[in-house]
């Protein structure tokens, strides 16, 4: 990978996105945009990136992916061995549905009996079949909300994870758009 080819990746690593062509030029010091092009296609050839219909950049799940070393004890301490050889691609591990798939970071606290903070991201998947029990993004009555989707007596409501919360019955309108895939907590 040249220093050209770092920058872009530095850029995605630190921007969690891809530059486009006006950020790449400035990045690289390039005067024109087909220049840029053809340092972007050598990065295509090299598979670190991708470049879907519309010319829009994705990485590549090299630069993805980090070490997955093995397993950690989280009850008594035991000896564990380093296992280099397996990689783990967060998009594999989160993402079933890339298009249908987003990250929302959460407010409030009414999940953290969940483990689910204020502060945390969620990835969720949009969906037009949650299952009772799911962790869902709904919209009842008008207003947007996580909470998990239950059922009592055929009527559908959303229960939030802290006690000191009421279960949310809708007057009006339930509307399930997604369901919670995964939370990351960055310390």
């Amino acid at each position: 990978m040249d220093n050209y080819q770092n920058k872009i990746i530095n850029f995605y690593q630190r921007e969690r996105r891809m530059p486009g062509y006006k950020e790449i030029m400035t990045l690289t010091g390039f005067k024109s945009k087909n220049a840029v092009y053809k340092l972007i296609n050598k990065m295509v050839e090299a598979g670190l990136v991708t470049k879907d219909s519309q010319g829009r950049l994705s990485p590549n799940k090299s630069v993805t992916e980090v070490p997955l070393l093995g397993l950690v004890e989280a009850g008594f301490p035991t000896m564990v061995e380093e296992d280099l050889s397996n990689t783990i691609s967060f998009d594999d591990y989160l993402i079933d549905r890339k298009k249908d798939t987003y990250v929302l970071e959460v407010k409030g606290d009414s999940m953290i009996e969940e483990g689910i903070c204020e502060g945390d991201l969620v990835v969720v998947e949009k969906t037009k079949n949650p299952k009772i029990g799911d962790i869902v993004i709904a919209e009842v009555d008008g207003g947007w909300t996580m909470k998990f989707l239950r059922e009592k007596n055929g009527q559908k409501y959303l229960e939030p994870a802290n006690k000191n919360y009421p279960p949310i019955y809708p007057q009006f309108e339930l509307e399930i758009t997604a369901v919670v895939k995964g939370v990351i907590r960055k310390y």
